[in-house]
């Protein structure tokens, strides 16, 4: 057999014992005292298996698999080892990841079967990196309150919507919400929300379904959601939506339909965006460029600390997408193994330049009349929210004879339950 195995086990005796079986077999084998080196072997390739002794003086063996696991590196089969396993310690290991369980002494015939059928099983299937999951979101406060607000709500089945900018984790945060060993159906084909709505919940049973930006839904597919909700609702599956609008201004404008809005914000959880948690960046940052490294994208990368003080300081209007592009781009083209900050700079730089300058959301570089719009138009869109879509107290609040407050609304484009096209 070939292939390259890294044991870990603080007993000098035992690692010997097992190099020189498994040396004899035919693997390259590379031994590691404790989880601080396996770390640094990890962190500089990636061994085809993994012998992995439980009980360790400075990082028992569980913990090491788990931090592999969430910062994507587990993408070997991993062998755990103890002298004193239990059922409840091999169960827990396999849920983690671990392929397999060996309790010492281990039998030499044992071993290499486990060894040779890990290796197998590792190799057959190509590479493929774990998604992105809330753990890699990093360890900000922001981020650890979300997790509780998530955390605090996944034991029910209300409708679930999720607020915040494009690319700032909804669907990370829609599979948090997701129970293991249950379907998960995402609505992609939004079309089937007109002629067939009903057809998501045939093979839904207690899963999650997953619905993006539902304010982008049309007023007919908004009913054909409305349906589909009443059908799932008390059969144990959960309805998980994202909004980057706000669906209090749509249903103002009469753009989204009341009642649906109501179902669906039973619980409101805010995501926030990725400037919000940017001490974030650089644990998120080197999460992804790991991942292209083990999936063999490019070869091993490593981002220098200014690098990542340069990803960490930029204001990521795009969020994770594009934190992701950069990665990627640094990862392609950076001429050496190490990603310093001359790098990071010269794939910022453009976007630092075309970045305009913005107000309230407003961007400024743009001609007065535009601006004047552009605020004009959040300011109405305000009060008609605030106002509950009275006409009247709008044109009262805005200091406008409402024949006016019509034409204005008209002129910017203003949905306000009225006809846009009727003679004002």
């Amino acid at each position: 057999m070939s292939g390259h195995i890294l044991i870990v086990d603080d007993e000098v005796g035992i690692r010997e014992l097992l190099s020189e079986i498994l040396t004899d077999e035919g693997y390259d084998v590379h031994l590691a005292e404790n989880a601080e080196e396996a770390r640094g072997f990890r962190a500089q390739r990636r061994p085809d298996l993994v012998l992995l002794d439980i009980w360790m003086p400075d990082t028992d063996g569980v913990t090491l698999l788990k931090e592999w696991a969430s910062n994507g590196q587990l993408t070997m089969p991993v062998v755990m080892m103890s002298g004193h396993g239990t059922i409840d310690t091999a169960v827990e290991a396999t849920k983690l990841g671990a392929t397999d369980f060996l309790e010492k002494p281990v039998a030499l015939a044992k071993l290499i079967d486990t060894v040779n059928k890990a290796i197998k099983r590792g190799v057959t299937p190509p590479r493929r990196a774990p998604g992105m999951d809330l753990s890699a979101l990093g360890r900000s406060p922001q981020i650890l309150e979300l997790k509780k607000r998530l955390t605090q709500v996944g034991g029910n089945t209300a409708p679930v919507l999720l607020s915040g900018e494009h690319g700032s984790g909804f669907e990370i945060c829609a599979h948090f919400l997701h129970q293991p060993a249950s379907p998960w159906i995402e609505i992609k084909d939004r079309a089937r929300l007109l002629s067939e709505p009903l057809s998501f919940a045939s093979t839904l049973g207690n899963g999650t379904l997953y619905l993006s930006d539902v304010s982008e839904l049309a007023r007919l597919e908004q009913k054909g959601l409305a349906l589909l909700l009443d059908r799932i609702e008390g059969n144990g599956a959960r309805l998980v939506c994202s909004s980057s609008r706000s669906l209090d201004a749509l249903v103002g404008t009469g753009e989204f339909d009341s009642r649906l809005f109501y179902r669906l914000s039973s619980v409101v959880i805010q995501i926030p965006p990725l400037r919000e948690h940017r001490e974030d960046v650089p644990d998120i940052a080197n999460f992804m460029l790991t991942q292209l490294v083990e999936t063999g994208v490019c070869p091993l990368r490593r981002l220098a600390t200014p690098a990542l003080n340069q990803l960490r300081n930029f204001d990521w209007p795009g969020n994770l997408p594009q934190l992701s592009n950069v990665v990627r781009t640094l990862a392609l083209t950076t001429l050496t193994s190490e990603i310093d900050g001359t790098d990071v700079n010269r794939v910022l730089a453009p976007m630092k330049q075309q970045a305009p300058a913005v107000a309230h959301g407003i961007p400024l570089d743009t001609p007065l009349r535009v601006a004047r719009d552009a605020f004009e138009r959040m300011y109405f869109e305000y009060l008609i929210q605030k106002e509950g879509g009275s006409m009247t107290r709008v044109a009262d609040r805005a200091g406008l004879e409402r024949t006016h407050l019509y034409r204005k609304l008209k002129q910017l484009n203003i949905r306000h339950g009225r006809r846009l096209d009727e003679n004002l």
